[in-house]
């Protein structure tokens, strides 16, 4: 199945995207008189989705199903995973953007952390911080969202963990990262954590590793790469993440992104995004996430 978030008055409420637009699951809810799970974390915790099934179908078949089925290109959409107890993201981990930045693969993973003051939903605004930054920049990622408690698991049983996949950007100010040895300040201002439209469910993806990623900025293609180049893989970065810390259900991990970035560019032609830009990240099967920037 595939998720998403619907931004309303009241918050965000679960979607489900179907062949003929995407199920306001709590509006379905009360139009049929059925009772489902109508927030996407209660769906990650483990909640009962054959009542969602069962609302998919009589919105598809019932007449009045035209009431609570939202076109896409109408929906409001919210983050994807709204409310993550953790946000963790994977640097350097495509062996291109490595050549590109000049760095050295890296002996492990490297970790960072964003918050959720980051999150921002598909077609939403990133508001720039121009007062402390000017340098900032795209990243396209895989996100991977956690399904199952993982605490020192092999990798071999890694993905069995994984709820599910959806397309990030990492955005991010280069200049703030740079201005200590710590990433953070130029990876966690508000709304540098992109993520949607969708949350799509693993057994769509059984093969994290041979996805398509792209990026456009006001339709001019970016980056154009594969999962194949990264360094470590899902099910590694998993593994290694829960030998230190606990993951829990909807925690997120944004997995590195390919080459491509302004940043790799020669310091003559880095021509930094600005207000007014549209950047638009694509993961093959997790759809396109664009976001403006203000």
């Amino acid at each position: 199945m595939t998720f998403c978030t619907l931004a309303g008055r009241d918050g965000g409420t679960l979607g489900l995207r179907t062949e003929r637009g995407i199920l306001d699951v709590a509006r379905a809810c009360r139009l049929f008189r059925i009772n489902a799970p109508t927030d996407i974390h209660s769906v990650i915790e483990g909640a009962d989705c054959a009542p969602l099934r069962k609302l998919a179908e009589k919105a598809l078949n019932d007449r009045r199903g035209k009431r609570v089925l939202v076109p896409e290109s109408r929906a409001r959409f919210g983050p994807a995973v709204p409310r993550p107890g953790k946000i963790i993201c994977v640097g350097l981990n495509y062996r291109r953007h490595a050549q590109e930045t000049g760095n050295p693969i890296p002996p492990v993973p490297i970790l960072f952390n964003k918050y959720n003051n980051a999150l921002v939903g598909h077609r939403g605004r990133i508001r720039l911080p121009t007062k402390v930054s000017s340098q900032f920049d795209y990243e396209v990622e895989l996100v991977v969202v956690m399904g199952r408690t993982a605490r020192d698991v092999p990798e071999e049983k890694a993905l069995s963990h994984v709820f599910g996949y959806a397309t990030g950007n990492d955005f991010s100010a280069r200049d703030l990262m740079r201005a200590t040895s710590q990433l953070m300040l130029g990876k966690a201002c508000d709304g540098f954590a992109p993520l949607g439209p969708y949350v799509v469910s693993a057994d769509q993806i059984p093969d994290p590793q041979n996805l398509k990623l792209a990026t456009t900025v006001n339709g001019e293609e970016r980056q154009n790469s594969n999962t194949s180049d990264m360094i470590y893989s899902c099910a590694q970065i998993v593994s290694y993440c829960s030998r230190h810390l606990t993951l829990s259900p909807g925690d997120i991990i944004y997995t590195g992104t390919p080459q491509g970035v302004i940043l790799g560019y020669p310091p003559g032609k880095q021509v930094w995004l600005k207000a007014g830009d549209r950047v638009v990240t694509e993961v093959e099967k997790c759809g396109a996430l664009e976001v403006t920037l203000v």
